[in-house]
This record gives structure tokens, C-alpha cells and sequence, in this order.
């Protein structure tokens, strides 16, 4: 393969005016499109993100009947909706314009935000409210299947793999932006204010959602206004349509079709799940584990963990700047590999060690004075008192030695390297295997099981957690990473381009 073109064929926020006439012209109202489709990618993810370290927090408030068994199937209702609408809105746009699936999720995912600030609301079932609301949100981010897919039919062979970066350092951005709102709007405070006319208590856990909404109908209006179609061949050419197919063309795009190597869509698809798996594993247990071990309230831990993810949101920017450097000099496949054992490493540092335990909270409620300092008279005088440390009802915190802040933080780190590089890694060389047909249905596939992870992930945490403890969660995670390593090594020599594998290119 010839070497790649420099970065600018990938301009992230630039248009490349070198080009002239009608080309020229094509070349920016593309690029101006794949931007959208950043932005979209940037929104969703600060939709994601911007509540889901309060999430528990606001699930505790708003009904006390709430576990930690439910937060996960609180989390992994988001992932549930988008596993099932991401099909829908992958084959509808391979047959419509992608406006139309784009506007619908997107204006189903504004109105999910505005149901979620209202779930306090009724009088009883509170938290299955709440649940319906975030998988309704899913639904509605379903369109993470479109925006991969017009984005890799709108991009070169060469631009793909930096136009994918992009869209993850965009997607990073959100994830970084999303928690720094939620920090930022904290200081509103549990009680915050009420707009009697609306019934609606604006507060640190509904105001985050209402500006989610808010960034939702920015997003609409920009795909209506901006967003145009457009689709190339693997060597750039423009080709009519990024979901029509002429009559001269259907007997070529039919071979492509049938010469796709299922085999190696399947691996691809296995390690993309193991990725979001290991990471919604990470973002799931984040609060309840610092809570448990730090001894942090429900404040603290929305603050402290929001930085902490802040922190691996500019971490991760970092990693998609490199990983666009290291794939031209190494490949696709040793980066993915190279991330995998990084994450590795991640989770083998969180196991617990030492003598240290966590405190228990019923030790603070039986003690004649507090551990906090607090006294029974206070206590009895002052019944927002918040009990902290782990919960005695999860028989694991008594035997099991506590994690340390820096086993946390170290952990933080290394995942925030490997989790950005696999990610985008894995996609892009999913989208490099189908070739140049459409690939809406395709995403649509590989999102549906990025969101059967995510929503396994966290029912599978949140129920070993609290049963059996964070040793055995992370050492099951730690012999799952491995798995993905042995299927990639075995299978290192099937995943490959399209182009390579039909040998119209030198890999």
C-alpha cells in the first residue's frame, strides 16, 4: 500500500481548498457533512454522560426502594433501547435519506431527557420512571449505527481511519464535557429551585437532563440545515448517492456483498462487545465502588467522579492523536491488540489487597458516637444525615480489603488509554472489512452489540458486585480481556480490508 496521504485529507474542522471546480465544491460540502455527523457523535455522547454519575445518586432520592442491583438495569436500559432501534435506523437509512432516521432519534432522545427531570414526579414507582426514560434515550442514540455508517461510505480508504478518529476525539469531547457540566452544576444542590408553573424542581440531577434536551433540538436543527448526502468509492470518487444504487452498479455491488468475509464481521463484531462490555463494567461500578471505599456521599461522589472522568475525557483526546499516528506506522490490528493489554493491566491494579478494609456503615449507625463525629443527639436533629462507607448488607465488605485511591486512580488511567484506542480501532477496521458497499444495516449490527454489552455489563457487574465483591467482578473482567486477546492473536490474519483481501491493494 502506497503511504497515507497526509492529515489534512481527514480536516477535522477545516475545509482543504487546494481542490478546484466542481470537486472543490463536492469536497467541502462533504466534509462540512462528515462534521455534522462529529457534532452528532459529540452531542450523544454528552447526552450519555452529563447524567450518568449522578444517576445513582438521583435513583436513591427519588425512590429509596432502589438498589444497587437496580442501577444496573437503570444503566443497561439505555444500552437495551439503543441495541434495538439501531437495526432500525441502520436499514432505514440505507433506503432513505439519512435526515429522516437522523431527526426522529434525535428529537426521541430530546424528549426522553425532558421525561427523566419529571421522573420524581409521580407518587409511586418512581424508579421504573426513571428506567423508561434512559431506555427511551437509547432508542434515541441508536443513530450512533448512522452516523458510522455515513461516515465511513463518505470517506476514502485512506481518510477513513482518520475521519474515525475524529469522530471518537469528538465523541471524547462529549465524554468529557458531559461529567464537567454535571460537576459544574452540582452546586445547584439536591434541593435547588422550583418552577412552580412547570411542576419542575430544577436541581443537580434534572438539570443536567434539560440540557441535554436543550443540545438535542441544537443537533435537529443543524442535520436539517447543514447536513447533505454524499458518498465515495475507496479511492475518493464521488458516487451518486450514499443510499442509492443505479441499475449499472447492482450487479457489482452484489458481488461485493456476497465476497464480504462473514467470518471476520463475526470477530469484529465479538471484540467490539468485549470493548463496550469492559468499559460500561468501568462507568457502571465508578460510583457505588468509590462510595463504598472512599466513604464519599452522594455530593462527593458526583463531583469527584465527574473530574475523574473529565480527566479521562482529555486522556482519551490524547490517545485518538496518537492512535491516527500509530495506525500508519503499525496498522490497525497492533494498536487494537496493543489496547487490549493495556486494559488488561487496568483491572489487574483494581484488585484488592492488603489489610485495609472499608468502613461499614453500620458500624457509624450502632457506634455511641459516630465515626463522622456526628453524635446521636445531632444525628436525631438532623435527619438529611447520610450515612457513608459500605453497606452492611453487602457481607463481602467485612473480609474483602478495601481498593485504594491510588489503585483508582491508577486503574482510571490505563483503561482511559486502552478503551479509546480499542474502540476506535475496532470500528474502523469493521468498516475497512465491509468495503465500499452501504453499511447501514452493518453498523446498526456492530452498534446492537456494542449495546447488548453495554447492557449486559452493567446487570453483570451491579449483581457480582454487590453479591460477591469487586475481587471477583474484576477478575472475571480481567479473564474476559484475555479471551479477547487469544481471539484476536488467532484471528490476526482474517481481519484485514477489503481491498486488501480482493488484492486490489498491497497491505
Amino acid at each position: 500500500m502506497s503511504p497515507p496521504e497526509p492529515d489534512d485529507t481527514t480536516p477535522l474542522l477545516r475545509d482543504d481548498a487546494s481542490r478546484d471546480g466542481s470537486q472543490d465544491g463536492d469536497y467541502r460540502s462533504r466534509w462540512r457533512s462528515i462534521r455534522v455527523m462529529y457534532f452528532t457523535m459529540f452531542l450523544s455522547s454528552v447526552g450519555f454522560t452529563i447524567v450518568i454519575t449522578s444517576l445513582w445518586p438521583y435513583l436513591q432520592k427519588v425512590d429509596s426502594s432502589a438498589d444497587a442491583s437496580f442501577l444496573g438495569w437503570m444503566v443497561a436500559a439505555y444500552s437495551l433501547g439503543q441495541m434495538v432501534a439501531s437495526p432500525i435506523f441502520g436499514w432505514w437509512s440505507n433506503h432513505r435519506p439519512r435526515r429522516e432516521p437522523l431527526v426522529c432519534s434525535i428529537f426521541i432522545n430530546l424528549a426522553a431527557n425532558i421525561y427523566y427531570a419529571y421522573a420524581y414526579l409521580p407518587k409511586t414507582d418512581n424508579k421504573y420512571h426513571m428506567l423508561m426514560s434512559r431506555a427511551f434515550v437509547g432508542f434515541g442514540a441508536g443513530n450512533v449505527a448512522v452516523v458510522r455508517s455515513y461516515v465511513a461510505g463518505a470517506t476514502s480508504l485512506r481518510e477513513r481511519t482518520g475521519a474515525m478518529a475524529n469522530m471518537s476525539a469528538c465523541q471524547a469531547l462529549g465524554f468529557i464535557l458531559g461529567p464537567a457540566l454535571q460537576a459544574g452544576l452540582s452546586v445547584i444542590g439536591e434541593d435547588g429551585v422550583t418552577v412552580d408553573v412547570l411542576k419542575l424542581q430544577l436541581n443537580m440531577y434534572t438539570t443536567p437532563a434539560l440540557l441535554a434536551a436543550l443540545f438535542g433540538l441544537i443537533n435537529i436543527l443543524l442535520v436539517v440545515l447543514v447536513l447533505k448526502e454524499h458518498r465515495v468509492d475507496e479511492d475518493g470518487k464521488q458516487i451518486q448517492s450514499i443510499n442509492y444504487t443505479s441499475e449499472d452498479r447492482v450487479d457489482i455491488i452484489e458481488e461485493e456483498e456476497l465476497s464480504i468475509d462473514q467470518v471476520a464481521v463475526l470477530i469484529s463484531n465479538i471484540l467490539f462487545f468485549t470493548v463496550m462490555f469492559i468499559f460500561a463494567v468501568f462507568e457502571t461500578i465508578a460510583t457505588p465502588l468509590s462510595m463504598d471505599m472512599f466513604s464519599w456521599t452522594r455530593k462527593e461522589a458526583v463531583l469527584y467522579n465527574g473530574i475523574i472522568m473529565c480527566a479521562i475525557g482529555f486522556e482519551s483526546i490524547l490517545v485518538f492523536l496518537a492512535v491516527k499516528v500509530a495506525s500508519q506506522r503499525f496498522g490497525d490490528r497492533p494498536v487494537l491488540l496493543a489496547g487490549f493489554a493495556v486494559i488488561f493491566c487496568g483491572f489487574i491494579i483494581l484488585l484488592p489487597w492488603g489489610n485495609h478494609y472499608p468502613q461499614i456503615q453500620w458500624a457509624d449507625l450502632k457506634n455511641n458516637t459516630l465515626v463522622s463525629g456526628i453524635s446521636k443527639a445531632a444525628l436525631a436533629s438532623n435527619n438529611t444525615f447520610e450515612p457513608t462507607g459500605c453497606p452492611y448488607e453487602q457481607t463481602w465488605c467485612q473480609y474483602t480489603p478495601a481498593i485504594h485511591l491510588a489503585q483508582y486512580i491508577s486503574s482510571d488511567i490505563l483503561i482511559g488509554v486502552g478503551y479509546p484506542a480499542c474502540n476506535v480501532m475496532s470500528y474502523t477496521l469493521y468498516s475497512k472489512i465491509l468495503g465500499p458497499k452501504p453499511q447501514g444495516v452493518y453498523m446498526g449490527w456492530l452498534t446492537a452489540s456494542g449495546s447488548g454489552a453495554r447492557t449486559l455489563g452493567p446487570i453483570f457487574v451491579s449483581h457480582v458486585y454487590t453479591l460477591l465483591g469487586p475481587r471477583w467482578a474484576f477478575s472475571l473482567i480481567c479473564g474476559m480481556v484475555l479471551a479477547a486477546i487469544v481471539l484476536l492473536s488467532s484471528s490476526y490474519r482474517k481481519l484485514i480490508a477489503f481491498s486488501v483481501r480482493h488484492r486490489r491493494i498491497i497491505e
